[in-house]
Formats: structure tokens, sequence, C-alpha cells
């Protein structure tokens, strides 16, 4: 990895275009599914690929709560002007208002998929998030740099299929194309992705633009807390918790995963703590005794434990995929599985589990658990 790549970062960040946010949004979208080590990421002769609507998801997500929220909160330089989807999002915003907004959205996004009477506007706001990130930042990004359009972003099309059974972030990742980043640039956002959407960069620079936007009537922590605002609730853990432990009173032997002995008591872990990675899909959750739970905390498991474990990690998702096979196989689908396919999905999941937890260890530094 070059060095010249940590300051054309940096050059970026404070020197291209600052017309709108969409900058801040196209570098914390590609670094969040670099950060969440997405099994769809690929590389090939010298680039690494993502699905666009994996970017298409963390937009919608980033922008949502700043659209709904009762406060103004600029997102463009200029009286009135708005964002260029901003129709399309409110739309979405306006359907869900009564029932059960951003969480409810982000639900059924995620899990049972846009009901039918939204699928329209659901596709509308997706076409126009892609066109307005394929021909705008990611077609002026780096100009701080050199002349040249699209000079770190590349972008493949394909054509969406506007008709399908499930609309959901399967259908983003199938029907919205791909991007491309130097392997140099990936690298760097590896190493340093945490820093750059921490407080001292895009997630501050975001806010301090609204707040000047708007005349400094707003205060950088009101911003902050509608642009960090995210969708699953203390609700939502406890509803997907109260799924786990119906399927377990109904198996009868509950065992803690990590000491393998059986317990009449337990907690359900997240098993990549949900602190570290806001994850609360049912392959996550795994029942644990609440000492061992209380070892565990914010540490994330080692390779060498998960392979320990692997027989009765197995044996749950073994017992969740029997009681909640759509949103299991969906859920582990787009978080482990990637392209791989489901036929194999016990093998590929678990060293997708592995790679993710020492890639948390590794790279961004997490604390590693033994036992």
């Amino acid at each position: 990895m070059r060095n010249d790549v940590f300051f054309n970062i940096s050059k970026i960040i404070e020197r291209d275009s600052k017309s709108t946010t969409y900058k801040y949004a196209l570098l914390r979208g590609v670094i969040d599914i670099i950060q969440n080590n997405s099994p769809f990421i690929s590389i090939s002769e010298g680039r690494v690929h993502f699905p666009t609507g994996l970017l298409i998801e963390k937009w919608i997500l980033y922008y949502y709560p700043i659209l709904e929220s009762s406060n103004y909160i600029p997102q463009i330089n200029g009286e009135n002007a708005n964002l260029a989807f901003a129709n399309q999002l409110r739309k979405i915003i306006e359907s869900y208002a009564q029932k059960g907004g951003f969480s409810a959205f982000y639900n059924d996004m995620k899990n049972k998929g846009i009901p039918n009477n939204l699928q329209g506007y659901f596709f509308d706001l997706s076409k126009k998030l892609k066109d307005t990130i394929t021909k705008m930042p990611m077609k002026h990004i780096g100009r701080s740099i050199n002349n040249d359009y699209y000079s770190i972003f590349n972008y493949d099309s394909i054509k969406s299929n506007r008709n399908s059974n499930c609309v959901d972030v399967e259908f983003l990742i199938n029907n919205f194309g791909s991007f491309s980043i130097p392997i140099d640039y990936y690298e760097a956002f590896q190493i340093l992705g945490s820093f750059i959407v921490g407080q001292e960069s895009i997630l501050f620079k975001w806010a301090e633009f609204s707040v000047n936007a708007s005349g400094k009537c707003l205060s950088i922590e009101k911003v902050v807390n509608e642009v960090l605002k995210s969708p699953i609730t203390e609700r939502d853990v406890e509803e997907s918790k109260k799924i786990y432990r119906t399927i377990l009173t109904n198996e009868g032997k509950v065992f803690c995963v990590w000491t393998g002995k059986e317990i009449t008591k337990y907690d359900v872990d997240h098993m990549i703590p949900f602190s570290v990675w806001k994850n609360n899909d049912l392959w996550n959750l795994l029942p644990s005794q609440a000492t061992t739970n209380n070892q565990k905390r914010d540490k994330i498991p080692s390779v060498e434990l998960i392979e320990k474990r692997k027989d009765l990690i197995l044996h749950y998702w073994e017992l969740i995929n029997q009681h909640q096979s759509q949103r299991f196989q969906k859920e582990i689908h787009i978080a482990l599985m990637g392209n791989n396919p489901m036929t194999k999905w016990h093998e590929n999941a678990i060293a997708q589990l592995k790679n993710n937890c020492n890639y948390l260890i590794t790279n961004r530094g997490y604390e590693e658990w033994k036992m």
C-alpha cells in the first residue's frame, strides 16, 4: 500500500467539493461495508469490488432519520435546496410513519421484504439513489487529486429487474450492479476506517456542514444524534431474544455454547458483540451461561474457540433454521454466505464467522476471547 493513498484520502475529505453531504455518505458507506467485512467483497486485477446495493442500503439508513427529523437538517448548500432523492425517500418515510417508523422499515427491508403496495416507491428510491451515487460523488470524488472523473471509483451497471417476489436487501444486491476501488484504498480503509468515521472526521464534518448550512441554528450534538440513529432498538433486540428462547424451550436441554455444559438458566449472547457490530441476526444469538457471558462481555471469540465449539454453534444454527428458516437463511446469506451456495452453508458460514472474528481482532484491534 502506497503512502500517498493516506494523503489522498485526507485531501478528498478536506478539499473535494463541499456543496453536499454526498461525499461523506459515499465514504462512510464504503468504509462501513469494509468494516463489516461483507462476504460480497471480491478482489480482482488490483481492484476491490462491492455490490452497489449494499451502498444503497447504507444511504437509506443514513438519510432516513435526517429527513424524518422534526428539525430541518440541511444536506445541500443553498436556500431550499433538496437532496436528489428526497421526494422518493419521503414517500417511504410517510408510508411507515404509522407503521413503526424507521425500525419497522429496516425490518421489512432486511427480513420480511417491502410490502407489495410500497414496492414501487422503494424501487424508485433505489434507482434514484443508484443514479445519484454513481453520477455524482463516485464521478467527482478525487478531483482534488487530479482532474479525471471516476479517478477512484468505477461503476458497472446491470439491468434492474423491477419484478421480484421479495424486495429487500438481497434484491438491492442482485439488481444494482457493482462498483470498485483500487486495492490500496481498500487496505487504507481497512486500517483507518474506524478513525475516518470517528469524531475527528467524516461524521463530525457531516454535522459541521449541517450546522453551518442552518446558519448555526442547530448544534453539532443534535445533528450527530440524528445521523447516528440506529434502526435497531432495545425492543428489537428483546424480540429476537424472545424468539430464540422459545426455540430453546421447545428443544428441552440447553447447553452453554462456550463451555458445552448443560444449563437451566442462561443468557442469550451476541456472539459478535452488539456494541461492536450492530448485528441482531438470529445466527449471532447463542445461549450462554450467565457467568461466562459476563466474562466475555465485548470480547471477540478467537478462531480457535469457534473451531472448538463449532459443533454446538452449528447445532443451534440448525435449530433456528428449523423454526425460523426464512429469516435465518436470509440473515446468514447476507452476513456470512455472500455468493457462496446455501447448499454448503454450514462449512462456509463457519469459515466466514472465523474470518470476521479474526478481522475484528487483527485489523480492528478488539480484544480476543479464548475462554
